[in-house]
């Protein structure tokens, strides 16, 4: 019997494209690629199982859970292997809630720029009767360690604060907030999915309780992740069903991506200084260049970000519209997370900045990694102005006429002052 595979049909210029999406996922390097297929291959076996072949399998899984734990300066037992950033943030945030709930505490610190992987689980605490508290952030999105510390009760359970924003790019004073929160015993979580394999991590020194990662944010496969848990912090299952993960995370591991998962966050980690270095270059050009342009803001601290993030907004045009128009040039690029794309409604992290819906709704993502070149940079600096120039409608005969913001997003339920829930 003949089975047939499906085909994928690519325009031909795919190899002229410019992929400037990297935080919402990256490509896998052939030396990731190829861990993962050897290990399909060769250790294939249920590596629960007691014979000597799944046995190499349970070698396999935690050497790489050795690996994991040792750039993140960790010990192999307190991580833990999930689906990804999602899982492991609702695994962390719903395990520091029930622990405290169960000391008389429900008040829990976090801020309004968070991922909805975070945002939606505290939302759907705050219905269980916990009391949430959304820190302010400055206009560079950024809050202070005296923000968390003046904000800690008697009865708070649990500070969960991102270590990088995925759509400004800004980070976040983690270490400074990671002793407030263990002077004070409250449990400190960091959703650094944007920050592993881009930033230096070590969780002791950073007193950080719970850490949540996802491999295909640093050159690993979709679909797998981690939550570091130290010793000692209680983990609630998820999940029920066997004991995998030491009891705290039942399901058969998913060997080869975690096999992937490991060699990419140990490549990414070998490398960071260097690469660092050439992204924030070529980040910088493309944050000049672009700024040059009237009308035009930088999201995010112009220091304290990311190496790889290019954030702006453009007044007077639809940063869809602006993407739309990058696609047709071979252009990939993003409005924001990649999580709410499909909808309408300006970025929940921009307005926590205090930009206007107007200019957020201008917004444009950029984000480069060590693949990108000088003359990717050149490339989009030569067609970013023109479109630009175009959707706002300057050009004679421009073929692409504004659509209202407003007008659109009241045909869609917004009343002007309070979007519908996405």
């Amino acid at each position: 019997m003949t089975v047939a595979l499906p085909t994928f049909q690519m325009r031909k210029d795919t190899d002229k494209m410019i992929y400037m999406d990297n935080a919402a996922t990256t490509k896998m390097p052939p030396a990731v690629v190829q861990a993962i297929l050897l290990s399909m291959e060769d250790i294939w076996y249920n590596p629960s199982s007691l014979y000597t072949p799944a046995q190499k399998a349970r070698e396999a899984l935690e050497d790489a859970r050795i690996r994991i734990a040792a750039c993140l300066n960790a010990s192999p037992e307190e991580i833990i292997f999930t689906s990804g950033g999602s899982e492991s943030d609702n695994q962390a945030i719903l395990s520091a809630a029930r622990t405290g709930a169960q000391a008389g505490k429900r008040h829990i610190i976090s801020t309004a720029m968070e991922h909805h992987a975070v945002l939606h689980t505290l939302e759907k605490l705050e219905r269980e009767g916990y009391e949430v508290e959304l820190l302010d952030v400055h206009s560079n999105g950024i809050i202070s360690a005296e923000q968390v510390e003046q904000a800690i009760r008697e009865n708070t359970c649990l500070v969960t604060v991102m270590y990088a924003n995925n759509e400004i790019g800004s980070i976040q004073p983690i270490s400074e907030i990671g002793a407030v929160c263990r002077e004070k015993g409250v449990t400190f979580h960091t959703d650094a999915v944007q920050a592993a394999g881009h930033l230096p991590i070590d969780v002791k020194a950073q007193n950080i309780d719970l850490l949540s990662l996802s491999a295909h944010k640093f050159h690993g496969p979709k679909g797998i992740g981690a939550l570091y848990a130290r010793r000692g912090v209680p983990v609630t299952r998820l999940i029920e069903g066997g004991d995998q993960e030491q009891g705290r995370r039942a399901g058969t591991e998913n060997v080869p991506a975690i096999i992937g998962m490991a060699a990419a966050l140990e490549q990414a980690c070998a490398h960071m200084v260097e690469n660092t270095q050439k992204v924030s270059d070529l980040r910088n050009q493309l944050i000049e260049g672009l700024s040059r342009i009237p009308h035009t803001v930088l999201n995010g601290d112009p220091e304290n970000r990311l190496p790889g993030n290019v954030n702006l907004s453009f007044e007077g045009i639809e940063g869809e519209s602006l993407v739309l128009l990058l696609d047709r040039q071979g252009i990939c690029a993003s409005t924001g997370s990649a999580c709410t794309s499909h909808s309408l409604l300006p970025s929940h992290v921009l307005l926590a900045t205090g930009q206007s819906r107007e200019m957020a709704a201008g917004a444009l993502r950029l984000s480069l990694s060590e693949d990108n070149t000088q003359a990717d940079i050149d490339e989009v600096l030569r067609i970013v102005p023109g479109l630009v120039e175009e959707l706002r409608g300057k050009r004679a005969g421009s073929p692409y006429k504004r659509c209202r913001f407003g007008e659109r997003q009241k045909s869609q339920g917004y009343n002007g002052v309070n979007p519908p829930h996405s």
